[in-house]
């Protein structure tokens, strides 16, 4: 696959997410719908933080992320178990909106260069940034399905 293709759909992807998210209404950023165990500002913030531990953590690369997003935005993690304060929406939503360009940066020219052993069982830089569109699309579907629960809300 084409390095500039594959930057190209992640582009979109994120860009289509950050659309969404950003459409959002302010006062539901924070809201738990019902039948869901987190809200649309965990959702961002579990993006950016698992986007930079599968690409840069299983590349190599150093992480672009404060340590505390692990405890915050990981698998299993939800709002209902924090105990400090989030980062702020604008914070997040920067960051969603610059990490593409930071991968790119970082990891143009390496699509075949070997990762590190993952649960994708990808085995270079390019199959790990795959793996982070299939991740990043699942979340576009689980946030179009919140913000349908929230305006009938």
């Amino acid at each position: 696959m084409r390095e500039s293709y594959l930057f190209g759909l992640i582009n979109r992807g994120r860009g289509k997410l950050l659309e969404l998210l950003e459409a959002s209404p302010e006062a539901q950023r924070e809201e738990v719908p019902q039948g869901f165990n987190n809200h649309l500002l965990w959702q961002v913030g579990h993006l950016v933080t698992v986007t930079d531990g599968i690409v840069l953590g299983f590349s190599g690369e150093p992480s672009a992320v404060p340590a505390t997003y692990r405890g915050l935005f990981g698998n299993g993690t939800k709002p209902a178990d924090w105990t400090g304060e989030p980062p702020a929406w604008d914070t997040l939503i920067a960051q969603l909106r610059e990490q593409s360009g930071q991968l790119e940066a970082a990891l143009s020219g390496k699509m075949d260069a070997p990762v590190k052993e993952n649960f994708f069982k990808a085995e270079t830089v390019g199959e790990l940034l795959q793996a982070v569109m299939l991740h990043d699309n699942q979340h576009l579907g689980m946030i179009n399905a919140m913000l349908k629960v929230l305006k009938q809300g």
